[in-house]
């Protein structure tokens, strides 16, 4: 199979003025389309690797050979990231979730804005380029963030919510105020959409 980019769900604009145009448009048409090229780059003549989805190559990312691996786990990371980044915002989100995924929150941490303060601890503190994450490891909710296009499925996490703090998903808006872009990411967040992904990180 070869992997393709997907759509944004919303036009480029959809999320101002927290997150502006400009940086969507090349966040997704260069950034993530790259991802996707060299990562079918890196596959080329592999029928067997060809065949899996971006989750089991990232699964199993220490069963792909050598000469491959870091292009596959730097590009099939970005790839499977960016698609859950996507579909994790929404025109006129924020607020805070209910349902399961409130409750999971709520029990892991107390309270809503407990579970705020740490991933964006977690997210201001990932030294240079990588995510803060929201996963299901070993039964429990956590908060982790990971180094470049890292994912956590490559050890056995689940990650059902996702921030990207690489200066390219802020730089053009916000420049070094990382804190900053955080803070007005959360106007965006499409809860509905994490309460599937969590409900699907928990099988």
């Amino acid at each position: 199979m070869s992997h393709t980019l997907p759509s944004l769900p919303y036009s480029f604009d959809a999320l101002e003025p927290h997150i502006d145009a400009k940086t969507m448009e090349i966040h997704h048409d260069k950034h993530h389309a790259a991802y996707v090229t060299n990562l079918n780059k890196a596959l080329e003549g592999n029928a067997e690797l060809q065949k899996l989805t971006v989750e089991e190559l990232l699964t199993q990312i220490n069963k792909v050979p050598d000469n491959i691996r870091t292009a596959v786990r730097n590009n099939g990371g970005g790839h499977m990231n960016h698609s859950m980044f996507w579909k994790i915002m929404k025109k006129g989100g924020g607020g805070e979730p209910s349902g399961d995924v409130g409750d999971a929150i709520k029990t892991a941490f107390g309270t809503f804005a407990e579970f705020k303060t740490k991933f964006n601890q977690a997210a201001t503190t990932r030294f240079g380029s990588g995510w803060a994450w929201l996963l299901v490891r070993d039964g429990k909710v956590v908060v982790e963030s990971t180094p470049n296009q890292d994912n956590p499925i490559m050890d056995g996490g689940k990650a059902f919510f996702g921030l990207d703090v690489w200066e390219h998903a802020y730089y053009l808006k916000y420049q070094n105020r990382r804190p900053e872009y955080i803070e007005a990411w959360w106007n965006v967040i499409n809860w509905s959409q994490v309460a599937e992904n969590y409900a699907h990180a928990k099988k």
